[in-house]
């Protein structure tokens, strides 16, 4: 969300809209004609398009929503015209488009805080609360630690592939109990991840600190290949349909000691299973 907001901020920040195309039943007939954008914001998952009347567009990206911004002259492919939610065009011929975009709403900019009000500290914010975090955090100590860090009301803006990431990082089992580890040890592991994130030039989602494909994660997504650490085989389970706290998960049972996705406690698997061979630092 950071950088779909950069994007954005790139393209429009400072422009006046000319022309406005909202192609979702709702707001089929707004017109943002005539306002000069502020900028845009971010909570969470939340992003907060600002104009000078002090209206604002609020869009969620979810899982496959995208912001592009086209620069003068040029043109989304023609493949792509059926998924444009949101067309805004400036007066220098810039224009800002969302692409398959399941959450578009405007309200009062004085209304945003009513949409991110359940939301816990977003690590990406400069009003940053960690000690709010630890809190929501410690109110749930029985909960299994990928559950609580997906919930947005404990922390705003931490996807599945840092949960995944960070819990790997950290050595704990997925399915750990929030009250068993050291909690703000684990929210200074996942805010120093998402924060380098957004400040190392072309790093992104690489959490290993090798950009090359296929190189780019610790776990996530590497069901059945070898841990980079220990050599043993990356586990992987499902999402569980209907269960917003049970998103696919990827985990190293040696590094990742504790329970399994069925609850039972795993614990290390036997050496004859781990070749030690070729383990990263």
């Amino acid at each position: 969300m950071w950088r779909a907001a950069r994007r954005l901020d790139r393209g429009l920040l400072g422009r006046r809209i000319v022309c406005s195309d909202f192609r979702v039943p709702r707001y089929a007939t707004a017109d943002l004609s005539g306002r000069l954008v502020l900028g845009t914001g971010t909570y969470g998952k939340h992003l907060f398009t600002r104009f000078d009347d002090e209206t604002t567009l609020h869009t969620h990206l979810r899982m496959d929503g995208e912001w592009t911004v086209l620069r003068p002259g040029r043109r989304l492919p023609g493949r792509l015209a059926g998924d444009i939610r949101v067309l805004l065009r400036t007066a220098d011929g810039r224009q800002g488009l969302a692409l398959r975009m399941p959450v578009v709403e405007l309200l009062a900019t004085s209304a945003e805080a009513e949409i991110t009000a359940h939301l816990g500290p977003d690590p990406l914010r400069d009003d940053w609360d960690g000690a709010e975090a630890e809190r929501r955090l410690a109110a749930q100590p029985s909960r299994p630690l990928a559950a609580a860090l997906l919930d947005q009301r404990t922390l705003a803006g931490l996807g599945n592939l840092w949960v995944n990431e960070v819990l790997f990082v950290r050595g704990h089992s997925p399915w750990t109990p929030a009250g068993a580890v050291d909690r703000p040890a684990l929210l200074s592991a996942a805010v120093r991840m998402l924060r380098q994130s957004i400040t190392v030039r072309g790093n992104g989602q690489v959490t290993t600190g090798n950009p090359r494909p296929g190189e780019e994660h610790w776990v996530y997504g590497r069901s059945g290949q070898p841990c980079r650490r220990c050599r043993s085989t990356i586990r992987y389970a499902p999402e569980r349909p209907g269960d917003a706290a049970r998103r696919a998960t990827w985990w190293c049972p040696y590094c990742q000691p504790g329970p399994g996705p069925d609850g039972t406690e795993s614990g290390h698997p036997s050496r004859n299973q781990v070749s030690r061979q070729g383990a990263q630092p």
